[in-house]
């Protein structure tokens, strides 16, 4: 008996909210959960539907994304999600999608700006959107250096990925995580709605303001803070 079939379990069910969420269009996305114990993580495989993806379709991988286990190839991202686990030790699973809202942002090359309290419920910050790469890594291992590329901005902007959860690709779409792979499809539907009320927002009046300090902190304070008072106890 596989000793990853739990893993495939997860990340089959983590990848099955993608359509269900409306973040992913026939196989625009992939989800996956790492087990660091292990030294792998499980991700889709490459170009499979949704709705013919089996548990047994997924595939086991090592932090290079090499095959460990499993008769698809994974994902066209694997490389990408291997760089992000391999760097930034706190987080359990990864989402990509090409949802509708957060990839035209993306493709204008734009931070989300934080313009309401639903945005601060989760971030302080605007969503960073990194800058197209250059052609030089493009025309190299394309899938590693994009995730290099998240890493060198958030280094440049001194995010840390355990407060900023979610970033854009310029040109491409985004990439989100979270301590586990429910917590990154969660981030990953956050996104989307958070790129679309800022849509809305900045097409209703374009010179709309920013949320005032005291806003933002008192939403992601009261959410997320030492003294938090949101949901229940």
């Amino acid at each position: 008996m596989s000793p990853y079939l739990e893993l495939k379990r997860e990340c089959y069910e983590a990848n099955l909210q993608l359509p269900q969420l409306g973040l992913v269009l026939f196989t625009f996305g992939n989800a996956s959960v790492v087990d660091r114990e292990k030294g792998v993580f499980a991700i889709k495989p490459s170009g499979v539907p949704y709705p013919t993806l089996r548990p047994e379709d997924i595939v086991i991988v090592d932090f290079e994304g090499q095959a460990v286990e499993g008769a698809r190839r994974p994902s066209s991202d694997t490389k990408t999600h291997g760089v992000l686990y391999a760097q930034w030790e706190g987080i359990g699973g990864i989402v990509h999608t090409h949802s509708t809202y957060a990839t035209a942002w993306a493709q204008a090359q734009l931070d989300i700006p934080i313009l309401g309290t639903t945005h601060a419920d989760h971030l302080t910050t605007d969503v960073p959107c990194a800058p197209p790469m250059s052609d030089e890594l493009i025309q190299g291992d394309y899938e590693q250096q994009t995730g290099w590329q998240i890493l060198h901005e958030f280094e440049r902007r001194g995010f840390s990925p355990s407060e900023v959860e979610m970033v854009l690709l310029g040109n491409h779409a985004p990439f989100t995580w979270g301590k586990t792979v429910e917590k990154a499809v969660y981030n990953s539907a956050v996104l989307e709605e958070l790129a679309r009320l800022a849509y809305l927002s900045c097409t209703l009046r374009p010179e709309v303001p920013r949320l005032k300090d005291a806003l933002i902190q008192k939403h992601y304070e009261r959410k997320h803070g030492a003294n938090s008072y949101y949901g229940q106890s």
